[in-house]
């Protein structure tokens, strides 16, 4: 029987696993796919010789979370490469705003858009960089982040105190115009923002596409070197030589509550898995409440507020291999790993109305990912492997394009609303089609298909709007690991901090786990010893 089992073998769970191993727990991973890494992996499936990330790709949060440096995955052969700059965002008139590590670059970029930008742009920065030891540490810590937060409240009381918390809930549409002149800036942060689901006009998107941004500045968006699966096969190396085990091709149906604690779960073909210490689900929140806990253990108020629950919008996403590189008109996007597409911050503005009124995009934002330009192994010299993904909504009420898709996506809507993506990139790079050797489509349903957590394609766990954040993540009242069922743990992207390959939450639920049974083992030493103290022996 081991101490623990974990439930998906996602980044998360395979991070919580590692985590309790290290503490001496022996660990059982179920993964219900064929192979581990939920939305972590690559394959050769577009063309044999182009390695394809299928979900995730870059990972600036990776990058700087204090959780997978601990891990030391270098030395299981984990490597990482870099783009020659961050990210692009070209406009149809020629010009292009450029997010560089040097920040140097950055700001001249953002010079050329309107004079003072750049000075502008490396005082956003100052204040990163105050704060950044403190923010990243209350980002991958359990919430409330006592310590941390107590430091970030000082630090922030120091560079500006209110000024700057109006400043982190200001709509990145609203920050953008106060802090910058020209269209640049505004570009970087309001695109960033969108890497989550977070329209212009939200609460909140200026502190997260500031955040975003600034994690690029600093560390990049790096890949892992020959594709997103090797940061999976990293951390499943790890696990193996510290005794754990991951089993594939194990769904698991049920989490088995037994004397009013977790106690294991049973898979679908009806085995029984017990769990000595803790179960830990790397499961989506409405899976876990709604689905794999019975409802009969759970408190009524979680299963009304779970009702609300919100999905971050759908994603739908093409691969190409390419016969060479894309021809944009800017030249700067070549250089860049990421390339956002959308014809300034109205057009973002547009794109997330559309989806806000249930409606498919006509021209949607893309984010357009370049990997043989970041990563050379990707495919063979002279020609690059790339992907990009847009939104679309969950529940489809029209088309705002011409060709009438409802949200069926069968093959005649898959194919149409490729080409739709296709011809954004078009708009920025004439000729970018004529390149196309093979592609491939991911549309919701089939990444849903490939990775359950990614309910109807939405890739961050649910929204990232500040009503799902913080004690309100996944639902009013909670923000941490624990459960209302002893002995299970969240450990998911529903979980505080959310979204994006960092390990935050899967750290979080390890951590409790091995708070709780220490506490539990103090208690009952404590009565052990109380006991034979009354019995007038000595302790």
């Amino acid at each position: 029987m081991p101490d623990a089992v974990v439930i998906g073998a996602g980044p998360n769970g395979l991070i919580a696993a590692n985590l309790l191993a290290d503490a001496g727990w022996s660990v059982e991973v179920l993964e219900a796919q064929d192979e581990p890494g939920g939305a972590v992996r690559h394959d050769r499936g577009v063309d044999p010789d182009f390695a394809s990330d299928l979900f995730s790709a870059f990972y600036p949060l990776a990058a700087a979370s204090p959780v997978l440096a601990a891990l030391n995955l270098e030395r299981e052969g984990l490597g990482w490469s870099h783009a020659p700059k961050v990210l692009a965002h070209p406009l149809r008139d020629g010009h292009c705003a450029v997010l560089s590590r040097d920040p140097e670059e950055t700001a001249a970029s953002l010079e050329t858009f309107a004079p003072g930008d750049g000075a502008a742009w490396k005082e956003l920065r100052e204040v990163w960089e105050t704060l950044r030891p403190d923010i990243l540490d209350a980002l991958f810590t359990p919430f409330p982040p006592l310590r941390a937060g107590a430091r970030l409240a000082w630090r922030l009381r120091a560079a500006g105190g209110l000024r700057l918390a109006r400043t982190m809930v200001l709509p990145v549409r609203r920050l953008g115009e106060e802090e910058f002149r020209g269209e640049g800036g505004r570009l970087l942060l309001a695109g960033s923002a969108l890497h989550a689901d977070l329209s212009p006009e939200a609460a909140g998107s200026g502190g997260f596409g500031w955040l975003m941004s600034m994690l690029g500045q600093t560390y990049g968006f790096p890949v892992p070197t020959g594709g997103s699966g090797a940061l999976t096969a990293a951390l499943v190396r790890r696990l193996a030589r510290r005794g754990g085990a991951v089993h594939c091709g194990e769904q698991v149906t049920e989490v088995v509550v037994h004397g009013g604690r977790a106690v294991g779960v049973r898979t679908r073909s009806g085995e029984a898995v017990p769990a000595r210490r803790a179960v830990l689900a790397d499961v989506s929140a409405p899976a876990l409440y709604g689905s794999l806990v019975a409802e009969r253990h759970l408190p009524g108020r979680l299963l009304a507020d779970l009702k609300r629950f919100q999905w971050d919008f759908a994603t739908f996403k093409v691969d190409w291999a390419l016969n060479g590189p894309v021809p944009w008109t800017c030249p700067e996007a070549s250089r860049a790993g990421t390339v956002h597409l959308a014809e300034g911050v109205d057009g973002l503005t547009r794109f997330a109305a559309q989806i806000a009124m249930g409606l498919i995009p006509d021209e949607p934002f893309a984010l357009f990912g370049q990997m043989t330009t970041t990563d050379p192994s990707r495919s063979p010299r002279g020609t690059e492997s790339a992907w990009a993904y847009t939104h679309v909504p969950h529940r489809v009420r029209g088309d705002a394009g011409d060709e009438g898709l409802n949200g069926s996506w069968d093959t005649r809507e898959q194919e149409a609303m490729a080409d739709r993506v296709e011809a954004q990139v078009e708009r920025y790079a004439p000729g970018f089609r004529g390149l196309i050797r093979a592609r491939r489509i991911l549309a919701p349903p089939t990444l849903e298909g490939l990775d359950a957590n990614l309910h109807g394609g939405a890739i961050n766990g649910g929204t990232t709007a500040l009503h799902q954040q913080l004690v309100f993540r996944p639902v009013p009242g909670s923000g941490r690991a624990e459960t209302p069922v002893p002995g299970l743990y969240l450990a998911s992207a529903s979980a505080h901090p959310g979204g994006g390959v960092h390990g935050a939450p899967g750290a979080n639920a390890a951590r409790a786990a091995l708070r709780r049974h220490r506490t539990g083992a103090l208690s009952s030493l404590q009565s052990r010893l109380t006991h034979r103290d009354r019995k007038g022996q000595r302790v």
